[in-house]
């Protein structure tokens, strides 16, 4: 079996929770580099992994050829940039960037060099959404009118990541955060839309980088999809919401696997090493075809972020498709500095080059 070496820019949260465990378990992939730039934390559960001290550092000493960039939004072009001219493929943690310019560049540059470059929209992954892609294909919702994707949480209390609270910091806030990952399932389900109108601030107060948005997204064909996130929920709401003219669904957002890894749960290519549904987290209810009307409580299958990486060593070693290239990124991107630009002017902003 081939063998891919990985070097992680970073061991926080990120590198401790949704990569390095995968990289260990999964046979094709080999950690052998990784950047702490004072601890060594990362030395009792990978002691064969060499630490280096700065990206710079790790890029020059150590023989990887492929670079995951999962540092602060603020340091992904630099970092990206910097591993494409060493000759590295690169993935990168969401967002890809902080704007449509950087996202462009290093696309171009990953091109000329004959890499590749993806973004790890792990939430494509997720049971919740898996759920809702399986429905939509089924066809019994219909034609789409109406959909809501929505992330909501309950912090009022600041995070002490200043990347993210910062609101002087290009590319903090919860738009780009959790927005990367809303509006990426948004266009996977529906497309790129016409033209988008949004409200976006900091509720937690003008200190803070924006801890709310809604977006509503426009398309030709009469859809509207809307898109909201807020730090001030303490009860939950549905996270997928779909009407057609055939019947609705409500799907819960039931996907454990971040907290399952958070709490030290060794993550496989089955989907058995996550914990099984207690009970039902979607409602659809539709017309059947010759008569009346069925409502079923539905119940959705695992996912596992273990395939992204799966679909990464398959692009390397047999060239299947590239999972979230960042070529299709660059478009979820142009509608997170749209939404800044329609909340801050009070507009619908369209899109011209669609």
């Amino acid at each position: 079996m081939q063998l891919v070496k990985v070097g992680l820019c970073a061991f926080g949260m990120s590198g401790k929770v949704f990569h390095a465990p995968f990289l260990k378990e999964h046979p094709g992939f080999f950690m052998s580099a990784v950047v702490e730039r004072s601890k060594e934390e990362s030395k009792s559960r990978y002691p064969e992994t060499v630490i280096y001290r700065s990206v710079k550092e790790m890029l020059q000493h150590s023989d990887i050829e492929l670079v995951v960039v999962n540092t602060p939004v603020q340091t992904h072009f630099e970092y990206v940039k910097m591993a494409l001219e060493a000759g590295k493929n690169v993935i990168v943690e969401k967002p890809f960037t902080v704007n449509v310019a950087e996202a462009k560049e290093l696309v171009k540059l990953a091109a000329e060099k004959n890499l590749f470059l993806s973004v790890y929209q792990n939430r494509r992954f997720d049971r919740d959404y898996l759920q809702v892609q399986k429905v939509l294909n089924e066809g019994k919702l219909g034609n789409i009118k109406e959909a809501e994707i929505r992330f909501d949480r309950f912090r009022i209390e600041p995070s002490a990541k200043e990347h993210k609270e910062n609101p002087q910091l290009k590319g903090s806030g919860a738009l780009h955060d959790l927005g990367s990952h809303l509006i990426d399932q948004a266009t996977q389900l529906f497309g790129f839309p016409e033209k988008l109108f949004a409200d976006v601030f900091p509720m937690k107060g003008s200190a803070f980088a924006n801890d709310y948005f809604e977006i509503l997204l426009y398309y030709k064909n009469g859809l509207r999809v809307r898109l909201k996130s807020s730090v001030f929920s303490k009860e939950a709401h549905y996270a997928y919401i779909l009407h057609g003219d055939k019947g609705s669904f409500l799907q819960e957002r039931t996907d454990d696997q971040e907290n399952e890894l958070v709490s030290g749960a060794i993550p496989t290519f089955n989907e058995d090493w996550m914990k099984p549904l207690n009970n039902p987290d979607g409602i659809l209810n539709y017309l059947k075809e010759n008569s009346g009307s069925e409502r079923i409580l539905t119940s959705s299958e695992p996912g596992n972020y273990m395939n992204y990486y799966q679909e990464i060593y398959e692009h390397i070693v047999f060239g299947y498709p590239l999972p979230s290239p960042g070529s299709e990124i660059i478009q979820n991107m142009k509608i997170i500095e749209a939404a800044l630009e329609s909340s801050k002017e009070g507009k619908i902003v369209y899109f011209a080059d669609q």
